[in-house]
């Protein structure tokens, strides 16, 4: 008798041609039925050109009758709903981190908030889409790595490098650190949907994209690109950070892209002496958060002091999620509760999110 895991266990064997996962993990796999000794599935291959259909074809049938032999092993072709399959079927949150503009935290947010997803048990992997000023590799003490690349079906993918648990992938491993980005419109798109198509992301529950702050083609790219769940934006209470935060907002909230904002995080907001722990001072102003979270009826997912043990955790790679502050580390623990019940209220409440569609 054929046992149906050892079947999916020779599956996972073959690699998808588009993402390089596993044809299981990818989901190609469908109506898997196995009686007596015959084995019968469907392959979802609608996006898939005829040679890389062949080699998967061939590849998936030549393993099975060798590892079961006399096994009768039949395999349809099939595209899900007669449609091309999802870009990045495997993670299955893909939530957008921006702000209005420059200097307001946002990659120490977006960092410090994959750690606390990590904490609660969730599968994370963030892609650093500033290319301008890849923050990453610095805050996760990955300045000078480089990802491997691994050869799919002759394309070649790039792997995504693993920190603290958390996989991470930026032009910052691929450029020296020194190097200056001159890059335009289409080589940013270039560069953006090679992190998207090339790399091979394993298994995620949420993939965090740390975004370059403003309203760029870089964003544009990335909503053509990618279904994002839902947007998270970062402002200090200043006015002046508030104003370009509101144009960020807008750019999400556009009839044609329509991501949901997920929530507001609102960082520097009052500055706390480490001598003098129950000390606020309010250098930045007040109430900018709640501002923008009331304009487009959202949350404000949390406040973040002005402290040195967040910036120094930033500077050395050692974020406070992994440096073990127990105060800081439970403000972002409470941020990442609330982003994960906005994602759940998101997804009861909408459609999922179509990649955009833009015509000139």
């Amino acid at each position: 008798m054929i046992d149906n895991n050892s079947v999916v266990d020779i599956l996972r064997k073959v690699k998808d041609p588009n993402t390089g996962m596993d044809l299981i993990s990818a989901r190609r796999v469908k109506d898997l039925k196995i009686t007596d000794q015959q084995i019968m599935f469907t392959l979802d291959v609608g996006d898939l050109n005829q040679d890389a259909k062949f080699a998967i074809n061939a590849e998936c049938y030549n393993l099975l009758k060798e590892a079961f032999k006399g096994a009768e092993v039949h395999i349809h072709f099939a595209a899900s709903d007669g449609a091309p399959k999802t870009v990045l079927p495997q993670v299955n949150q893909i939530v957008a981190i921006g702000s209005g503009k420059g200097g307001v935290g946002k990659s120490t947010i977006s960092v410090n908030m994959a750690m606390a997803l990590r904490d609660q048990g969730y599968k994370v992997g963030i892609m650093d889409a500033d290319l301008y000023g890849p923050s990453i590799p610095t805050m996760l003490d990955l300045l000078g790595k480089k990802p491997k690349v691994q050869t799919v079906f002759g394309k070649p993918k790039l792997v995504p490098l693993e920190q603290y648990g958390i996989h991470v992938m930026s032009i910052g491993f691929i450029i020296d650190p020194e190097q200056a980005v001159v890059l335009r419109g289409p080589r940013l798109a270039g560069v953006i949907k090679q992190f998207v198509n090339d790399c091979i992301w394993p298994e995620l529950d949420f993939l965090i994209i740390d975004l370059p702050p403003g309203t760029g083609d870089i964003q544009l790219t990335l909503v053509q690109s990618i279904p994002i769940t839902g947007a998270v934006v970062v402002t200090t209470p200043q006015k002046v950070a508030v104003a370009d935060a509101i144009k960020a907002t807008n750019m999400f909230t556009l009839e044609n892209i329509n991501v949901p904002i997920l929530g507001i995080v609102e960082n520097m907001s009052w500055f706390t002496p480490r001598e003098l722990p129950e000390n606020k001072y309010f250098i930045f102003g007040e109430g900018g958060g709640q501002q923008l979270a009331e304009k487009y009826k959202t949350v404000v997912l949390g406040q973040v002091p002005l402290v040195q043990a967040v910036r120094e955790g930033g500077d050395t790679g050692q974020p406070i999620g992994h440096s073990g502050d127990p105060v800081l580390a439970n403000l972002f623990d409470q941020m990442a509760y609330k982003l994960v019940e906005q994602v759940n209220l998101r997804n009861e409440l909408y459609e999922p999110t179509k990649v955009v569609q833009i015509t000139r």
